[in-house]
C-alpha cells in the first residue's frame, strides 16, 4: 500500500506539473500545488524546495527581458512622483496593518511589497533577500494572485460604473492592481488608450523592484541567511539589453514568456511544499492584511484620480 501511495503521488505530481505548464495561470498553479500538498505527500519534497528557489530567481531575471526602459521613462516626471509617493504610502500602510493584525513580519513585508509594486514579481525578488521561507512565500503570493484574479474581472466594471475615461482607468489600474499582466488584461478590455497608460505606468512601478530589493539586502546584511541579490543585477541588465537591442524583440519576448512559465511552475512547486501542519501555523491574518490594504489603495487612488488630483 505504501508503494502504491508513493507511485500515485508521483503520477499526480507530474500530471499537475504538466497542467501548470500548459495552462500558464499563476493563481491556478498555486492552487494545484496547494491542493496536492494538502491531499498527498510530496514525493520530491527536498528537490522541489531547492529547485523552487533557483527557478524563482532565474524567472525574475527572465522577466527583465520584457521591460523596455525607454517606455518607462516616457511616463514623465509627474508619473514618477506619484508612483514614488504611492509606493511609499502603500508600504507604510501595509506594514502598519501587518503589525495591527499581528501578521508575521516577513509575510507582512512581502504582501506590502506585492501590493505596492507589481505583485508576484516583486515578492519573488524581495522574498529570498528578506529570508522568507516557503510558507511565507506561499501565503504572500497566494494573497496577491487571488486579488489579481478578482481585479481582472471587476475593475473594468467599476471603471465603467464611475464613468472613468480611458486615461483615468489606465492610471487607476496601474496604481491599484498588483501584477503587470493583470493590469494589461484589465486595461485591454477597457480600451487602447487605457492599455497604453496602464502598461507604461506599471512598468515605471516595476522598476522599483531594484532599489527596494537592494535596500532590503543592505538592511539584512548582518544576518547569516542573507546573500547579495545578484539576480536583481541580472534582472536590470536584461532590461537594459532589451532596450538597447530593439531588433531582438522577438527573442526577448520568448525569454519573457519562458520566465513567466518558470514563475508559474515555481508557484506550483512552492504550493506542493505546504502541508496541513504548516498551514495551521499561518491563519487568516495575512489574507486579511492583503485584502484591507488592497481596498484602501484601490479606493484612495480612485478618489484621487476622479478628483483630478493626479493624471497624465
Amino acid at each position: 500500500m505504501h508503494i502504491l501511495a508513493h507511485m500515485l503521488s508521483r503520477l499526480v505530481f507530474f500530471i499537475l506539473l504538466l497542467l501548470t505548464v500548459i495552462l500558464k495561470s499563476p493563481p491556478l498553479a498555486l492552487a494545484l500545488g496547494l491542493g496536492f500538498g494538502l491531499a498527498l505527500t510530496n514525493p520530491y519534497a527536498v528537490q522541489t524546495k531547492s529547485l523552487s528557489k533557483t527557478l524563482l530567481q532565474a524567472s525574475v531575471v527572465g522577466l527583465g527581458f520584457g521591460m523596455n526602459l525607454r517606455d518607462v521613462l516616457r511616463a514623465g516626471s509627474s508619473g514618477f512622483v506619484y508612483t514614488a509617493l504611492g509606493i511609499a504610502a502603500t508600504m507604510l500602510i501595509g506594514v502598519a496593518l501587518g503589525r495591527l493584525l499581528k501578521v508575521e513580519r516577513v509575510s507582512a513585508l512581502l504582501i506590502s511589497v506585492g501590493t505596492a509594486i507589481c505583485g508576484g514579481s516583486a515578492i519573488a525578488a524581495v522574498g529570498p533577500v528578506a529570508g522568507a521561507n516557503d510558507e511565507e512565500m506561499s501565503v504572500s503570493l497566494g494573497t496577491v494572485f487571488i486579488l489579481n484574479s478578482i481585479a481582472l474581472l471587476i475593475f473594468p466594471l467599476i471603471g465603467q460604473g464611475f464613468g472613468l475615461s480611458q486615461e483615468q482607468f489606465g492610471l487607476w489600474a496601474a496604481l491599484a492592481i498588483h501584477d503587470t499582466s493583470s493590469v494589461v488584461g484589465a486595461t485591454a478590455k477597457y480600451g487602447a488608450a487605457a492599455l497604453a497608460v496602464g502598461a507604461t505606468v506599471k512598468l515605471a512601478r516595476a522598476l522599483w523592484i531594484v532599489p527596494l530589493t537592494v535596500g532590503t539586502a543592505l538592511v539584512k546584511r548582518n544576518e547569516a541567511r542573507i546573500q547579495w541579490p545578484w539576480f536583481i543585477l541580472f534582472f536590470l541588465i536584461a532590461a537594459m539589453i532589451r532596450t538597447a537591442f530593439p531588433a531582438g524583440q522577438g527573442a526577448f519576448d520568448l525569454l519573457k514568456e519562458i520566465a513567466r512559465i518558470g514563475l508559474t511552475v515555481t508557484l506550483f512547486l512552492i504550493g506542493c511544499g505546504i502541508s496541513k501542519k504548516t498551514l495551521r501555523t499561518v491563519g487568516v491574518r495575512p489574507l486579511a492584511q492583503g485584502v484591507i490594504l488592497w481596498v484602501i489603495v484601490g479606493l484612495l487612488s480612485l478618489v484621487i484620480i476622479r478628483a483630478g488630483v493626479i493624471g497624465l
